[in-house]
Protein backbone atom coordinates (compact mmCIF):
# COMPACT_ATOMS: atom_id res chain seq x y z
CA UNK A 1 0.00 0.00 0.00
CA UNK A 2 1.69 3.50 -1.27
CA UNK A 3 2.24 6.03 1.48
CA UNK A 4 0.22 9.27 1.81
CA UNK A 5 1.99 12.47 0.84
CA UNK A 6 3.12 14.90 3.87
CA UNK A 7 0.87 17.35 4.61
CA UNK A 8 2.37 20.65 3.72
CA UNK A 9 1.86 23.54 6.99
CA UNK A 10 3.23 26.62 7.54
CA UNK A 11 4.78 27.88 10.27
CA UNK A 12 3.29 29.01 13.24
CA UNK A 13 4.39 33.27 12.93
CA UNK A 14 3.21 32.88 9.56
CA UNK A 15 -0.32 31.42 9.58
CA UNK A 16 -0.72 34.20 12.84
CA UNK A 17 0.65 37.41 10.41
CA UNK A 18 -2.15 35.71 7.70
CA UNK A 19 -4.73 35.59 10.48
CA UNK A 20 -4.02 39.24 11.45
CA UNK A 21 -3.59 40.72 7.95
CA UNK A 22 -6.83 39.03 6.98
CA UNK A 23 -8.46 40.98 9.64
CA UNK A 24 -7.16 43.95 9.05
CA UNK A 25 -8.55 43.58 5.48
CA UNK A 26 -11.92 42.81 6.86
CA UNK A 27 -11.47 45.93 8.75
CA UNK A 28 -10.51 47.70 5.76
CA UNK A 29 -13.48 46.36 3.98
CA UNK A 30 -16.45 47.02 6.60
CA UNK A 31 -14.57 50.67 6.99
CA UNK A 32 -15.49 51.10 3.23
CA UNK A 33 -18.94 49.61 3.51
CA UNK A 34 -19.70 51.90 6.51
CA UNK A 35 -18.32 54.94 4.75
CA UNK A 36 -20.55 53.62 1.32
CA UNK A 37 -23.40 53.43 3.33
CA UNK A 38 -23.06 57.01 5.23
CA UNK A 39 -22.78 58.60 1.69
CA UNK A 40 -26.06 56.86 0.24
CA UNK A 41 -27.46 57.84 3.42
CA UNK A 42 -26.59 61.07 2.63
CA UNK A 43 -27.41 61.47 -0.95
CA UNK A 44 -30.83 59.89 -0.29
CA UNK A 45 -31.66 62.62 2.91
CA UNK A 46 -31.44 65.63 1.42
CA UNK A 47 -32.22 66.96 4.77
CA UNK A 48 -30.01 65.61 6.49
CA UNK A 49 -27.75 67.06 3.79
CA UNK A 50 -28.89 70.73 4.91
CA UNK A 51 -28.42 70.04 8.22
CA UNK A 52 -25.05 70.49 7.81
CA UNK A 53 -23.72 73.44 9.05
CA UNK A 54 -20.88 73.78 6.14
CA UNK A 55 -23.97 73.39 3.63
CA UNK A 56 -25.91 75.51 5.41
CA UNK A 57 -23.43 78.62 4.74
CA UNK A 58 -22.95 77.44 0.79
CA UNK A 59 -26.45 77.54 0.60
CA UNK A 60 -27.20 81.09 1.80
CA UNK A 61 -23.84 82.19 0.11
CA UNK A 62 -25.50 81.17 -3.17
CA UNK A 63 -28.67 82.88 -2.22
CA UNK A 64 -27.02 86.01 -1.35
CA UNK A 65 -25.62 86.19 -4.96
CA UNK A 66 -28.36 85.51 -6.50
CA UNK A 67 -31.01 87.17 -5.12
CA UNK A 68 -30.62 90.50 -6.57
CA UNK A 69 -30.64 89.15 -9.86
CA UNK A 70 -34.09 87.37 -9.09
CA UNK A 71 -35.46 91.03 -7.94
CA UNK A 72 -34.37 92.64 -10.83
CA UNK A 73 -36.11 90.14 -13.37
CA UNK A 74 -39.25 89.98 -11.20
CA UNK A 75 -39.22 93.81 -10.86
CA UNK A 76 -38.42 95.13 -14.35
CA UNK A 77 -39.92 92.09 -16.59
CA UNK A 78 -42.52 89.73 -14.85
CA UNK A 79 -44.09 91.71 -12.67
CA UNK A 80 -44.46 94.70 -15.17
CA UNK A 81 -45.59 92.08 -17.93
CA UNK A 82 -48.58 90.95 -15.30
CA UNK A 83 -49.76 93.88 -14.56
CA UNK A 84 -49.59 95.17 -17.95
CA UNK A 85 -51.60 92.20 -19.45
CA UNK A 86 -54.32 93.09 -16.84
CA UNK A 87 -54.08 96.65 -17.54
CA UNK A 88 -55.26 95.92 -21.43
CA UNK A 89 -58.73 94.56 -20.34
CA UNK A 90 -59.03 97.72 -18.53
CA UNK A 91 -59.84 101.49 -18.32
CA UNK A 92 -57.37 103.24 -16.40
CA UNK A 93 -55.40 106.88 -16.47
CA UNK A 94 -53.05 105.61 -14.07
CA UNK A 95 -54.53 108.17 -11.59
CA UNK A 96 -58.15 107.18 -10.58
CA UNK A 97 -59.23 103.58 -10.20
CA UNK A 98 -59.03 101.46 -12.98
CA UNK A 99 -62.68 99.61 -14.16
CA UNK A 100 -62.65 96.37 -16.04
CA UNK A 101 -63.81 96.68 -19.35
CA UNK A 102 -62.94 93.28 -20.88
CA UNK A 103 -62.14 93.31 -24.57
CA UNK A 104 -63.72 96.49 -25.34
CA UNK A 105 -60.29 98.21 -25.67
CA UNK A 106 -59.00 95.44 -28.74
CA UNK A 107 -62.63 96.15 -30.47
CA UNK A 108 -61.98 99.80 -29.96
CA UNK A 109 -58.35 99.36 -31.97
CA UNK A 110 -59.99 97.69 -35.05
CA UNK A 111 -62.07 100.83 -35.41
CA UNK A 112 -60.00 103.36 -34.87
CA UNK A 113 -58.51 105.08 -38.02
CA UNK A 114 -55.41 106.61 -36.01
CA UNK A 115 -54.34 103.04 -35.11
CA UNK A 116 -54.75 102.17 -38.73
CA UNK A 117 -53.09 104.85 -39.72
CA UNK A 118 -50.26 103.62 -37.01
CA UNK A 119 -49.92 100.40 -38.38
CA UNK A 120 -49.49 101.31 -41.99
CA UNK A 121 -46.58 103.91 -41.36
CA UNK A 122 -45.26 100.91 -39.55
CA UNK A 123 -45.53 98.54 -41.72
CA UNK A 124 -43.63 101.22 -44.85
CA UNK A 125 -41.24 101.91 -42.77
CA UNK A 126 -40.39 98.15 -42.06
CA UNK A 127 -40.74 97.07 -45.54
CA UNK A 128 -38.34 100.12 -46.90
CA UNK A 129 -35.51 99.96 -43.92
CA UNK A 130 -35.01 95.95 -43.41
CA UNK A 131 -34.46 95.08 -47.01
CA UNK A 132 -32.44 98.31 -47.60
CA UNK A 133 -30.53 98.14 -44.51
CA UNK A 134 -29.49 94.50 -45.08
CA UNK A 135 -28.85 94.80 -48.83
CA UNK A 136 -26.80 98.01 -48.19
CA UNK A 137 -24.64 96.29 -45.86
CA UNK A 138 -23.93 93.21 -47.22
CA UNK A 139 -22.43 95.21 -50.96
CA UNK A 140 -20.75 97.19 -47.97
CA UNK A 141 -19.09 94.05 -46.21
CA UNK A 142 -18.29 92.67 -49.37
CA UNK A 143 -16.41 96.10 -50.60
CA UNK A 144 -14.76 96.41 -47.18
CA UNK A 145 -13.93 92.56 -47.50
CA UNK A 146 -10.74 92.90 -49.65
CA UNK A 147 -7.32 94.18 -49.17
CA UNK A 148 -8.10 97.81 -50.05
CA UNK A 149 -5.71 100.61 -48.43
CA UNK A 150 -6.78 102.39 -44.97
CA UNK A 151 -9.94 99.46 -44.95
CA UNK A 152 -9.69 99.68 -41.01
CA UNK A 153 -10.45 103.42 -41.21
CA UNK A 154 -13.46 103.29 -43.37
CA UNK A 155 -15.14 100.03 -41.55
CA UNK A 156 -15.19 102.45 -38.30
CA UNK A 157 -16.44 105.47 -40.16
CA UNK A 158 -19.32 102.99 -41.14
CA UNK A 159 -20.04 101.62 -37.73
CA UNK A 160 -19.53 105.09 -35.97
CA UNK A 161 -23.47 106.21 -36.60
CA UNK A 162 -24.42 102.76 -35.24
CA UNK A 163 -23.01 103.65 -31.67
CA UNK A 164 -25.07 107.06 -31.74
CA UNK A 165 -27.98 106.98 -29.89
CA UNK A 166 -31.52 107.56 -32.01
CA UNK A 167 -31.89 110.71 -29.57
CA UNK A 168 -28.59 112.47 -30.51
CA UNK A 169 -29.50 111.14 -34.71
CA UNK A 170 -32.75 113.22 -34.55
CA UNK A 171 -31.34 115.99 -32.60
CA UNK A 172 -28.65 116.22 -35.22
CA UNK A 173 -30.94 115.92 -38.71
CA UNK A 174 -33.27 117.97 -36.86
CA UNK A 175 -30.87 121.05 -37.31
CA UNK A 176 -29.29 119.78 -41.11
CA UNK A 177 -33.33 119.49 -42.16
CA UNK A 178 -34.36 122.65 -40.73
CA UNK A 179 -36.35 123.94 -43.80
CA UNK A 180 -35.19 127.22 -42.98
CA UNK A 181 -32.20 127.36 -41.76
CA UNK A 182 -30.82 124.28 -42.05
CA UNK A 183 -27.44 122.92 -44.37
CA UNK A 184 -29.33 120.48 -46.11
CA UNK A 185 -31.69 123.34 -48.46
CA UNK A 186 -28.38 125.67 -48.31
CA UNK A 187 -26.87 122.93 -50.26
CA UNK A 188 -30.07 122.46 -52.36
CA UNK A 189 -30.15 126.46 -53.16
CA UNK A 190 -26.51 126.52 -54.12
CA UNK A 191 -27.36 123.85 -56.93
CA UNK A 192 -30.74 125.58 -58.34
CA UNK A 193 -33.01 123.23 -55.93
CA UNK A 194 -36.23 124.56 -54.82
CA UNK A 195 -35.86 124.38 -50.74
CA UNK A 196 -37.67 120.89 -49.39
CA UNK A 197 -40.08 120.62 -46.56
CA UNK A 198 -38.35 117.15 -45.35
CA UNK A 199 -39.34 116.37 -41.99
CA UNK A 200 -42.06 119.23 -42.36
CA UNK A 201 -43.77 117.60 -45.58
CA UNK A 202 -46.16 114.81 -44.98
CA UNK A 203 -45.20 113.17 -48.39
CA UNK A 204 -41.53 113.27 -47.39
CA UNK A 205 -41.44 112.86 -43.42
CA UNK A 206 -41.78 108.77 -43.71
CA UNK A 207 -39.61 108.66 -46.14
CA UNK A 208 -36.62 111.02 -44.49
CA UNK A 209 -36.90 108.99 -41.21
CA UNK A 210 -35.74 105.64 -43.07
CA UNK A 211 -33.13 107.31 -44.57
CA UNK A 212 -31.83 108.41 -41.60
CA UNK A 213 -32.12 104.76 -39.80
CA UNK A 214 -30.13 103.58 -42.36
CA UNK A 215 -27.25 106.10 -42.05
CA UNK A 216 -27.14 104.75 -38.79
CA UNK A 217 -28.72 100.99 -38.74
CA UNK A 218 -26.49 99.85 -41.67
CA UNK A 219 -23.05 99.96 -39.83
CA UNK A 220 -24.57 97.16 -37.92
CA UNK A 221 -24.89 94.75 -40.67
CA UNK A 222 -22.14 95.46 -42.18
CA UNK A 223 -19.98 94.40 -39.10
CA UNK A 224 -22.05 91.31 -39.08
CA UNK A 225 -21.78 90.54 -42.93
CA UNK A 226 -18.12 91.35 -42.38
CA UNK A 227 -18.00 88.72 -39.45
CA UNK A 228 -19.52 86.15 -41.39
CA UNK A 229 -17.62 86.51 -44.86
CA UNK A 230 -14.65 85.87 -42.56
CA UNK A 231 -16.47 82.54 -41.84
CA UNK A 232 -16.69 81.27 -44.91
CA UNK A 233 -14.43 78.48 -45.90
CA UNK A 234 -11.47 78.90 -48.38
CA UNK A 235 -11.66 76.02 -49.53
CA UNK A 236 -14.73 75.81 -51.01
CA UNK A 237 -14.31 79.60 -53.05
CA UNK A 238 -10.86 78.16 -54.23
CA UNK A 239 -13.28 74.48 -55.47
CA UNK A 240 -15.56 76.99 -57.70
CA UNK A 241 -13.13 78.81 -58.85
CA UNK A 242 -11.41 75.66 -60.32
CA UNK A 243 -14.77 74.93 -61.38
CA UNK A 244 -15.16 77.90 -63.46
CA UNK A 245 -17.12 80.03 -61.44
CA UNK A 246 -16.90 83.53 -61.72
CA UNK A 247 -17.66 86.52 -58.83
CA UNK A 248 -21.37 86.03 -59.23
CA UNK A 249 -21.68 82.32 -59.36
CA UNK A 250 -19.14 82.78 -56.36
CA UNK A 251 -21.49 84.64 -54.68
CA UNK A 252 -24.93 83.22 -55.61
CA UNK A 253 -23.49 79.39 -55.00
CA UNK A 254 -20.84 79.54 -52.19
CA UNK A 255 -21.11 83.01 -50.13
CA UNK A 256 -24.84 83.69 -49.68
CA UNK A 257 -25.40 80.20 -48.92
CA UNK A 258 -22.72 79.79 -46.41
CA UNK A 259 -24.34 83.37 -44.40
CA UNK A 260 -28.06 82.14 -44.74
CA UNK A 261 -27.89 81.95 -40.56
CA UNK A 262 -26.56 85.49 -40.56
CA UNK A 263 -29.16 86.87 -42.69
CA UNK A 264 -31.91 85.43 -41.53
CA UNK A 265 -30.31 86.57 -37.99
CA UNK A 266 -30.59 90.27 -39.33
CA UNK A 267 -33.81 90.14 -41.04
CA UNK A 268 -35.54 89.06 -37.33
CA UNK A 269 -33.22 92.19 -35.44
CA UNK A 270 -34.05 94.74 -38.59
CA UNK A 271 -37.71 93.58 -38.23
CA UNK A 272 -37.89 93.92 -34.51
CA UNK A 273 -35.90 96.89 -34.45
CA UNK A 274 -38.11 98.81 -37.58
CA UNK A 275 -41.28 97.48 -35.53
CA UNK A 276 -39.98 99.36 -32.10
CA UNK A 277 -38.71 102.94 -33.58
CA UNK A 278 -39.93 105.43 -31.15
CA UNK A 279 -36.95 107.82 -30.18
CA UNK A 280 -36.32 108.89 -33.71
CA UNK A 281 -40.14 109.89 -34.30
CA UNK A 282 -39.94 111.47 -30.71
CA UNK A 283 -37.71 113.63 -31.49
CA UNK A 284 -38.01 114.76 -34.46
CA UNK A 285 -41.24 114.73 -36.02
CA UNK A 286 -43.62 113.79 -32.71
CA UNK A 287 -45.75 112.19 -34.75
CA UNK A 288 -46.45 114.71 -37.68
CA UNK A 289 -46.95 116.57 -39.97
CA UNK A 290 -50.60 115.18 -40.17
CA UNK A 291 -50.09 111.83 -38.56
CA UNK A 292 -47.80 110.97 -41.58
CA UNK A 293 -45.23 109.97 -39.11
CA UNK A 294 -46.99 107.98 -36.22
CA UNK A 295 -45.54 104.83 -35.86
CA UNK A 296 -47.66 102.20 -33.04
CA UNK A 297 -45.39 102.34 -30.12
CA UNK A 298 -45.66 106.28 -30.84
CA UNK A 299 -48.78 105.77 -30.61
CA UNK A 300 -48.79 103.12 -27.65
CA UNK A 301 -46.61 105.99 -25.54
CA UNK A 302 -49.26 108.94 -26.67
CA UNK A 303 -52.46 107.12 -25.40
CA UNK A 304 -51.23 105.83 -22.38
CA UNK A 305 -48.73 109.22 -21.49
CA UNK A 306 -50.76 112.31 -23.13
CA UNK A 307 -54.22 111.22 -23.49
CA UNK A 308 -53.94 109.51 -20.00
CA UNK A 309 -55.74 106.02 -21.53
CA UNK A 310 -53.41 103.53 -20.35
CA UNK A 311 -55.65 100.76 -20.72
CA UNK A 312 -56.09 101.50 -24.73
CA UNK A 313 -52.32 102.14 -25.17
CA UNK A 314 -51.42 98.55 -23.72
CA UNK A 315 -54.14 96.83 -25.54
CA UNK A 316 -52.15 98.70 -28.49
CA UNK A 317 -48.91 97.25 -26.91
CA UNK A 318 -49.99 93.79 -26.83
CA UNK A 319 -51.05 93.78 -30.26
CA UNK A 320 -47.45 94.41 -31.64
CA UNK A 321 -46.21 91.63 -29.44
CA UNK A 322 -48.38 89.20 -30.42
CA UNK A 323 -47.29 91.01 -34.65
CA UNK A 324 -43.45 90.46 -32.52
CA UNK A 325 -44.01 87.06 -31.99
CA UNK A 326 -45.96 85.94 -35.53
CA UNK A 327 -43.11 87.66 -37.31
CA UNK A 328 -40.60 85.88 -35.13
CA UNK A 329 -42.02 82.26 -35.81
CA UNK A 330 -42.46 82.62 -38.68
CA UNK A 331 -39.04 83.38 -39.77
CA UNK A 332 -38.07 80.47 -37.26
CA UNK A 333 -40.25 78.03 -39.17
CA UNK A 334 -38.62 79.04 -43.00
CA UNK A 335 -34.81 79.03 -41.07
CA UNK A 336 -36.26 75.05 -39.80
CA UNK A 337 -37.58 74.23 -43.27
CA UNK A 338 -34.16 75.59 -45.24
CA UNK A 339 -31.90 73.54 -42.78
CA UNK A 340 -34.23 70.88 -43.29
CA UNK A 341 -33.92 70.71 -47.19
CA UNK A 342 -30.36 71.59 -47.01
CA UNK A 343 -29.72 68.58 -45.22
CA UNK A 344 -31.14 66.20 -47.50
CA UNK A 345 -28.90 64.04 -49.41
CA UNK A 346 -28.05 65.38 -52.74
CA UNK A 347 -29.07 62.76 -55.16
CA UNK A 348 -26.50 62.89 -58.19
CA UNK A 349 -28.13 62.23 -62.39
CA UNK A 350 -27.50 58.80 -63.26
CA UNK A 351 -26.54 57.27 -59.93
CA UNK A 352 -29.53 54.65 -59.73
CA UNK A 353 -27.77 53.52 -63.16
Amino acid sequence: MPRLPTPLTLPAGDARGDGQQKHGQDQDQDRDRAEHAAGAGERGDPGRRRRSPLRRGETATAWAFITPAVLIILGLSVIPVAWSVLLSFQASDLVTPSRWVGLDNYRALSQDPNFSQAVRNTLLYTVLYVPLSIGIGLALALVLNRRIRLVGLYRTLIFVPFVVSATAQGVLFSFILDPEFGAANSVLNTLGISPQGFLTDPGQALLVLVAISLWSGTGFCVVVYLAALQDVQPSLIEAARLDGAGRWQLLRHVTLPAMTPVSVFLLVWQTINALQVFDLVYVTTKGGPLGSTTVIVYFIWEQAFKNFTAGYGAAAAYVLAVALGLVTVGLRLVRGREQRRSARPVRLEGAGK
